[in-house]
């Protein structure tokens, strides 16, 4: 493929993907949703022109592509909405991973770094074909690798984001138990110890503290806004936490000495991961002296002498 038929058929997918855009935008190609249809009955004081209503925000620096794609990208989410992909798991994931997006919001962004990757390889596999370093079959699939790579990076980075908050929590919840057993030893109750540690500390479990009070100020019980917590987070201390407490207010017994019993065993679980942390660097440092530096030695060892016997003969 020479460089002018490369930009030729670039040119043309561009000039086909706007027509295709203007086409499908037209106002006789849309389905009418319900709430256009009712809208002009409900709006009572505001009868002005849509047409003269406040743009919406854009969210990247490319401010008139970005209002040329985003009724596509709406198409494309309520798409992926209609499919139900794991909507009710991914809630749970953003939840876990402290996010305020719904998974609408995460799917759009999973759909625009689809297409930045699918930009991206378009321009690269159409350089290369033009050079003539690569043919139109794996130009093709690297196009589609790439757009697939660019989906699955945003469910990546999600699932990073999530265990890393896990160990931040882990790592903050020692000192934040010991701090709840004074507050409560110092005679304050069990939502007043939580007030008093959600203001004093900060991170991530101060943060789901502070949810904790809010969804109790709402009008909740205690102890299903604690279970609330253990259900979003899915972590086996936080949950051994949250029954430690729910078991101290319905009986009656001891917080303190639960709290502390708590706050010891993840230090334990603690020093135990860093063990066995600590055992398997152990055995990955084996595998470049084993492999590398041993072999080296004995090369370094016997070659004179091998040398030398075939010298003599």
């Amino acid at each position: 493929m020479s460089g002018i038929m490369a930009l030729a058929v670039l040119a043309g997918a561009v000039l086909g993907v706007g027509l295709w855009l203007a086409f499908v935008r037209l106002p006789v190609m849309r389905r009418t949703t319900f709430t256009e249809r009712v809208a002009p009955q409900l709006r009572s004081a505001d009868r002005r022109s849509r047409l003269l209503q406040s743009e919406q925000p854009n969210l990247t620096p490319f401010g008139p592509l970005e209002q040329i794609l985003r009724p596509l990208l709406h198409d494309a989410v309520a798409s992926l909405a209609h499919l139900n992909l794991g909507n009710a798991a991914l809630a749970k994931r953003l939840a876990r991973a402290g996010s305020s997006k719904s998974p609408v919001d995460f799917r759009a962004e999973q759909l625009l770094w689809a297409g930045a990757a699918f930009v991206l390889a378009t321009l690269v596999a159409v350089t290369t074909a033009a050079a003539g370093r690569l043919s139109a079959v794996f130009a093709i699939l690297m196009v589609l690798g790439a757009t697939a790579a660019g989906f699955m990076a945003r469910d990546y980075l999600l699932a990073c984001a999530i265990t890393k908050r896990k160990q931040r929590i882990l790592a903050e919840f020692p000192a934040v138990a010991d701090m709840m057993a004074l507050a409560v030893g110092a005679g304050e109750t069990a939502a007043g110890a939580l007030d008093r540690t959600s203001k004093v500390s900060h991170g991530e479990l101060a943060k789901e503290f502070t949810a904790v009070l809010a969804h109790t100020r709402s009008g909740a019980p205690l102890v299903e806004a604690l279970q609330a917590m253990a259900d979003r987070l899915e972590l086996a201390p936080i949950t051994r936490f949250v029954d430690g407490i729910v078991v101290a207010i319905e009986r009656g017994t001891p917080l303190a000495d639960i709290l502390r019993a708590q706050a010891q065993d993840v230090r334990d679980l603690a020093k135990r991961e860093l063990m066995e942390a600590a055992g398997k660097k152990e055995i990955g440092m084996m595998i470049p002296l084993v492999f590398g530096i041993l072999p080296l030695t004995i090369i370094f060892a016997v070659y004179p002498g091998v040398a030398a016997v075939v010298l003599g003969f």
